[in-house]
């Protein structure tokens, strides 16, 4: 089901009235219907958790997108007059209808790419991130070939011959869509069973190990990265915050005390968005119901920032 954005939860500190280089994201937030700027960023909410409940994962993650817009109310702007950002509200995904919530979720991605917008996904649990590769897919066509980058702890590669979700998205692609590619940062040894390798290792999957991945490492990284986006004519994004260090974020849907450091995380968002064959980003599994001090939300804003400034930062 779709719902218009909530404008109740744009507000924060204003400094001052007029002054642009004064606002804050609350004072600039578009919403749907209105004149569209030279270039803009569509936020799309995506209100589900079905997918880690029968993941067997914390629930919470639903609350996520409206929690993460409130902090990102707060934020500084940055972008001149002709870059903008919009709230285009949420799909919700009604009780088990998993599936249904998908297509609806690349439905609405689809039309923002048409209306010449750069979707911003703020999900929910990361079967958001299926939906976002059914909008993708559907706007560039099936010839098309597409690099699917995931910043995650697990390769999300189980089997969905019973159900699928927030498990087993990236195997649903990798088996019905011969053009895609897909590049996962931040797997963890012990986080993954010998199977999920096995599996990845058999469906060609790329992937580069947490352990590898530091702030002294980043080069590394940083070639991985670009080798892989100048191979794919498109490149979407999706981040689960569960392969973050649980000290920097325990309000995750499945929270580890190892992990990556925010800065490396920071780092590949602005790498990846920065590349103008990438046409989307989503956020997955902060759950503002086991946060502490709304840390893990607050995090997320800041990475959604980081994502938006990077878009709109593209020559």
């Amino acid at each position: 089901m779709r719902s218009n954005a909530d404008k109740t939860i744009w507000t924060g500190r204003t400094d001052h009235d007029s002054n642009r280089a004064s606002f804050r994201y609350h004072q600039v937030i578009e919403f749907e219907g209105v004149k569209k700027a030279d270039s803009q960023c569509a936020l799309i909410g995506f209100v589900c958790e079905e997918g880690v409940r029968r993941n067997k994962g914390r629930l919470g993650a639903a609350a996520g997108p409206n929690a993460m817009r409130a902090e990102l109310a707060k934020l500084p702007w940055r972008m001149n007059e002709n870059k903008s950002v919009a709230d285009i509200g949420n799909v919700i995904c009604e009780g088990e209808r998993l599936e249904e919530a998908q297509g609806q979720l690349g439905d609405a991605i689809a039309e923002a790419l048409s209306n010449g917008s750069i979707p911003i996904i703020l999900g929910g649990g990361h079967e958001t991130a299926y939906g976002h590769y059914l909008g993708i897919r559907k706007f560039i066509g099936s010839e098309a070939k597409l690099g699917i980058i995931n910043i995650d702890a697990h390769f999300d590669l189980r089997s969905y011959e019973e159900q699928p979700s927030s498990g087993t998205m990236f195997k649903q692609i990798l088996e019905h869509d011969k053009n895609s590619d897909y590049l996962v940062l931040g797997i963890q040894r012990y986080g993954n069973t010998q199977e999920l390798f096995d599996t990845a290792d058999q469906l060609g999957v790329t992937y580069v190990h947490e352990e590898d991945m530091t702030n002294n490492s980043m080069e590394d990284t940083i070639r991985t990265l670009e080798s892989f986006i100048a191979d794919h004519d498109y490149v979407m994004l999706t981040l689960c915050t569960d392969v973050l260090n649980a000290a920097f974020a325990p309000g995750v849907s499945a929270p580890s005390p190892f992990g990556l450091d925010p800065f490396v995380v920071r780092n590949i968002i602005r790498t990846v968005t920065s590349k103008k064959n990438t046409l989307s980003f989503d956020i997955s599994e902060v759950n503002p119901l086991v946060d502490e001090n709304n840390r893990t939300v607050k995090l997320g804003a800041y990475f959604v920032n980081e994502a938006i400034m990077a878009f709109l930062g593209r020559n």
